[in-house]
């Protein structure tokens, strides 16, 4: 195999991933990222393609991967993060992909593959180069985590790490942008050389020979124990870091899980209080000169007292403008789970949660794609690829529409701040809570009736140092999921907005369009159909049960729908700051005789458990097919329904 350290590059030009350039033309070289999880690789990505993400699936496959591009000499190479894999021994279809990528002989393999290797676990980052040096790959090794290391007693000579792998070894820091033009001075060097010579009497990677695979398997770990005994030197005992004292508090049987709860109600009891003077600023901004602007605008060109004037200001404005008023409340909490990310405190969240999953039946991983689905439920659905059985991936795609995602919070903020509002914090925390213990017990409740074989496995998980959260990156992540969100959002927005309005101005009985009373709509009438079966939960307005339909399409929608109906009901008084919720609490004490407040959190519970939207739906089609999915879908609307009775008919007794 031929050497080829990075110092004998000649210096490249300055990394231009920082700029966020645009995308890789056509026929661009590419460059692939591959690693365990929790080495560093997607911050070194975020790092190379100054966070300009965008996910998409891979061709031929359902299974998603990050793409991105980076400016390396004169050329625009592709960046390709690749999911998470020790080696080439796929367990689950994120690792297929994996594999059959590097290893691909279609034309299809990347040019360069740039492996992110720790040097705190630096021998169980380097099976992966054991396995790729069999091949003609050419390869190129970042190290990271050196100060972890450092804090371990432990120093890695990268200059001897280079001469031992046969090939560059580049130590950086992804998190502070240390290092990474080094690392593309690497790769420029290694695209220019062309590919590696396979190790001489190597078998190639994939034969089917169980006796082989075994002896390969040796040859490979003394290969990494020659590597890591060439590199890695001991600096001194090692002491007990601050990490490992934390962690003997925070994964504590009993004390981690607690203090997971104290650290989310935290989480949810800031976002609700700092965000809340900026709602009501945005709120007061859209209400009034918006929506005063928008009436001047559509009179000035003669249009003014016509159903244009409708849609525009009671529609376009009073929808998206509500949606709107929630960005601060969205950024925030964006940003404080950016920082639990980034130090490390989420990796210790899923070892408390690992003995909950595996009562459920599901391995301890399978809390990952759960985490996500707090934040969109469509990924985390994806996200069931990482499962290695049919059965896994199954049941967890069920169970995710029972994650409270984001879309889900700006309701639960907008009634908790309405009806509770010396307690909004402590309220959406409860439903997060509930949606916690919806998992446990619908996942408990399907494994016994449909799953009763299922076996359980124990979480392998390595744990990321604590660290402290750089600005930089947690910002950056904030601003993608904010944008991820916008960008989802807007569209199903006016799309829906678009169709509640031609609903409101067609009449149900006698009168002109864009002329009737909204009570007397099309749309009130559909809801009228609907409203006696949730007459038993209390809210059984058409008013509740009209953004509950909506909801089916998106969640977020069901703010849009109130503001919209309640524009209608009562032009001028919708349109001053904190109308929609006097609206709500009239509607909510209406329906419920005079129980509003728990007519309230049993609607609340109702939009955490009914059916997703529809985005969820048709990512569930694609992964577990139409059956299993048509079947959560009952399950879900009878979990909706029956909680939601019993939580009103029970709390009226008391409240």
């Amino acid at each position: 195999m031929t050497t080829r350290p990075a110092e004998r590059a000649p210096a490249a030009p300055s990394c231009h991933g920082d700029t966020g350039g645009p995308a890789a033309p056509p026929g661009s070289p590419t460059m692939a990222l591959a690693g365990a999880p929790n080495v560093g690789k997607s911050t070194l990505f975020n790092a190379l393609t100054g966070a300009r993400r965008t996910v998409g699936n891979w061709p031929g496959t359902t299974v998603e991967v990050g793409r991105g591009a980076v400016a390396v000499g004169p050329q625009t190479v592709a960046v390709v993060d690749l999911p998470g894999a020790y080696s080439l021994d796929p367990m689950s279809p994120d690792e297929q992909l994996t594999r059959d990528l590097l290893l691909a002989t279609d034309g299809s393999a990347p040019d360069v593959v740039v492996v992110v290797a720790s040097a705190a676990h630096l021998a169980r980052s380097l099976y992966l180069v054991a396995q790729l040096r069999e091949t003609s790959r050419p390869v190129v090794v970042a190290l990271t985590m050196e100060d972890v290391a450092a804090r371990r007693g432990q120093r890695v000579d990268a200059a001897a790490l280079t001469a031992a792998l046969g090939c560059p070894v580049v130590a950086l820091d992804p998190r502070r942008r240390s290092g990474t033009e080094r690392l593309v001075t690497a790769v420029e060097h290694a695209l220019h050389c062309g590919p590696l010579v396979p190790r001489p009497g190597a078998r190639p990677a994939g034969d089917e020979d169980p006796e082989a695979d075994l002896r390969l398997a040796d040859e490979r770990f003394g290969w990494v124990e020659q590597a890591v005994t060439a590199a890695v030197h001991e600096t001194g005992a090692r002491a007990r870091t601050w990490s490992d004292r934390i962690d003997r508090v925070a994964t504590a049987p009993v004390v981690g899980p607690l203090l997971f709860l104290a650290v989310m109600w935290a989480v949810f009891q800031v976002t609700t209080t700092v965000a809340a003077p900026l709602q009501d600023a945005l709120d007061a901004l859209v209400t009034g000169p918006v929506s005063s602007g928008a009436s001047w605008l559509v009179g000035a060109v003669g249009l003014g007292a016509t159903p244009v004037e409708g849609f525009v200001v009671d529609g376009l404005v009073a929808g998206v403008g509500m949606l709107l008023t929630f960005v601060p409340l969205m950024a925030l909490m964006f940003l404080l789970l950016a920082v639990l990310e980034d130090s490390g405190y989420m990796a210790r969240a899923a070892v408390v949660t690992d003995r909950l999953m595996r009562r459920i039946g599901l391995p301890g991983r399978a809390f990952l794609p759960l985490v996500v689905g707090f934040g969109c439920n469509v990924p985390a659905v994806a996200a069931t690829r990482i499962l290695p059985t049919v059965r896994q991936r199954v049941l967890t795609a069920l169970l995710v529409p029972f994650t409270s995602c984001s879309a889900r919070l700006t309701v639960y903020v907008l009634l908790a701040r309405t009806f509770f509002p010396e307690h909004a914090g402590t309220v959406v925390f409860a439903m997060y809570l509930a949606s916690i213990v919806l998992v446990v017990l619908v996942g408990l409740a399907l494994r016994s009736t449909l799953w009763r074989s299922m076996g359980a496995e124990p979480l392998v998980i390595d744990l990321p140092p604590y660290q402290r959260p750089t600005v930089r990156l947690s910002l950056s992540v904030m601003w993608l999921r904010l944008q991820g969100f916008l960008r989802t959002a807007s569209g199903i927005i006016v799309v829906t907005v678009v169709a509640v309005w031609l609903l409101q101005s067609l009449p149900a009985g006698g009168g002109s369009f864009g002329e009737v009373p909204v009570e007397d709509s099309v749309y009130a009438s559909i809801s009228r159909t609907v409203a006696p079966a949730l007459d038993p939960a209390g809210f059984g307005q058409w008013e509740s049960v009209s953004a509950l339909v909506v909801g089916f399409v998106a969640k977020e929608a069901v703010i849009s729908s109130w503001a919209q109906t309640y524009a209608l009901a009562e032009p001028s008084s919708a349109r001053s700051p904190g109308a929609l919720g006097d609206q709500l609490t009239a509607t909510f004490d209406a329906s419920s005789g005079g129980h509003g407040a728990v007519a309230v959190l049993a609607f609340m519970v109702f939009l955490l458990a009914y059916t997703p939207c529809v985005a969820t739906l048709a990512a569930q089609r694609r992964e577990i097919g139409t059956r299993w999915t048509v079947f959560g879908v009952l399950v879900q609307l009878v979990v909706a329904w029956t909680l939601a009775v019993v939580v009103f008919q029970v709390g009226r007794v008391f409240w």
